[in-house]
């Protein structure tokens, strides 16, 4: 599939396709006539873009956790490691959401 009919198909953002490739690690990705081709690795790869981004990664986070995930064998500790430092980061927000909330009552 081209950037385009990926894009449209899966709710992708043009952005996020070009991040992607920007990064390199599209290695299945065939340039063919100028237009990228994507295969179902590619697609795999990009669900897990969006759903860091959809957890909170910043731009720069998701391109290390998907080298660390494609590049680096044994990087199962270092993600999770990503993923937990993500998650009290989220937590730490909502308990201060909830103490000014509280304090407003």
């Amino acid at each position: 599939m081209t950037m385009e009919e990926t894009s449209n198909r899966y709710q992708i953002p043009i952005k996020i396709l070009q991040e992607y490739e920007s990064w390199g690690l599209c290695n299945a990705v065939k340039k063919v006539i100028g237009a990228w081709k994507y295969d179902d690795s590619d697609l795999e790869n990009l669900s897990m873009i969006m759903t860091l981004h959809d957890i909170g990664f910043t731009t720069y986070e998701v391109e290390t956790y998907m080298r660390l995930l494609l590049e680096k064998e044994n990087s199962e500790e270092e993600r999770l490691d990503m993923l937990n430092q993500k998650r009290n980061k989220i937590l730490d927000v909502m308990k201060d959401y909830d103490r000014n909330r509280n304090r407003k009552e």
